[in-house]
């Protein structure tokens, strides 16, 4: 009897190692992945304070909830059942969104860069007038949960592809808490993002000398930062897309770009740091990629919109 309560609390303990090696994996898996789309999630975080700039202070936080509450609707309810059901039926189906994703990613790059060309010098004060002048807080938050549906896809499929080789539920597992981290962590970053100018308010108005030059700095610097993350974000944008169009093109059975960068990889093998300049030609070969597709797809499209508007007159 005692040896068979012993051996019931060896396989006790057994299954309880088990359960926490499996969640540490979940974990691994869950980070690995959240890693991997951080380049949509740069973007995500540079769009999405544009939304509430312009409105009125009090509106701005609720706003974001909003947001949040709508980006996680999309990622929990719509984008992950279609993802797991894809991967578990029609697994190439994943590479080809993965792909198309990774062109739209090069496109819309090549988009902000050329919408940056064709306004410089204008100022973006007048253009956010414009735009939120005609609108209403429910037309700006069902647009931004809009545009964040696509850029979630992004996100869910990047992680997707990354854990596709893992069971079903650990699958689903690792989805889902890709998708409450990474919303918790970029609305978070943005509702810190739209009321740092709030907080360098509160702080000048403390009227302590050194709280005072923090808040000035931060307040002004809210513009620096906004700017910077379209910068970054449109960066972010083309590499990992190029990246996925690179990668996705040999698993597709395209070798020739993969292997290209490969053997550039290969020329700093032997060079000091060659760890460091072999991932920085893994990423400038990836953003080249991205901007050569995107200005591609970014001329047929105008292309398409050109023909199609000649054709309207001519009819």
């Amino acid at each position: 009897m005692a040896a068979g309560l012993f051996g019931l609390l060896d396989d006790v303990a057994a299954l309880a190692k088990a359960a926490a090696a499996s969640i540490d994996d979940v974990g691994l898996a869950a980070s690995k992945a959240s890693i991997k789309a951080a380049g949509v999630v740069v973007d995500d975080t540079a769009v999405t304070p544009t939304y509430v700039h312009g409105l009125a202070a009090e509106r701005e936080l609720p706003i974001i909830k909003r947001i949040a509450k709508g980006s996680l609707k999309n990622k929990l309810l719509f984008i992950l059942p279609a993802a797991l059901l894809l991967s578990q039926f029609v697994p190439i189906a994943v590479e080809m969104i993965l792909m198309a994703g990774g062109t739209f990613l090069c496109y819309e790059g090549a988009h902000k860069i050329m919408h940056k060309l064709a306004h410089r010098g204008e100022h973006p004060e007048e253009s956010v007038k414009e735009v939120f002048a005609h609108d209403h807080e429910e037309t700006t938050v069902k647009g931004a949960i809009r545009t964040d549906f696509i850029l979630s896809g992004e996100i869910m499929v990047i992680a997707l592809k990354d854990v596709i080789d893992e069971g079903f539920v650990s699958r689903t597992i690792v989805l889902m808490i890709v998708a409450v981290l990474i919303t918790f962590a970029v609305y978070g970053v943005v509702a810190l993002i739209v009321k740092m100018d709030d907080i360098g308010l509160y702080m000048v108005e403390t009227g302590r000398p050194a709280a005072m030059k923090i808040g000035r700095g931060l307040v002004s610097g809210m513009p620096k930062l906004l700017a910077s993350l379209a910068t970054i974000g449109t960066a972010a944008m083309l590499w990992v897309g190029g990246h996925i169009l690179l990668v996705g093109s040999g698993e597709l059975g395209w070798h020739g770009p993969h292997d290209l960068v490969h053997d550039l990889e290969h020329t700093v093998h032997d060079a000091p740091l060659s760890s460091v300049l072999q991932w920085l030609i893994n990423t400038a070969s990836s953003a080249v990629l991205g901007l050569a597709v995107g200005f591609a797809v970014l001329g047929f499209v105008r292309l398409w919109i050109f023909a199609g508007s000649r054709f309207r007159n001519r009819s």
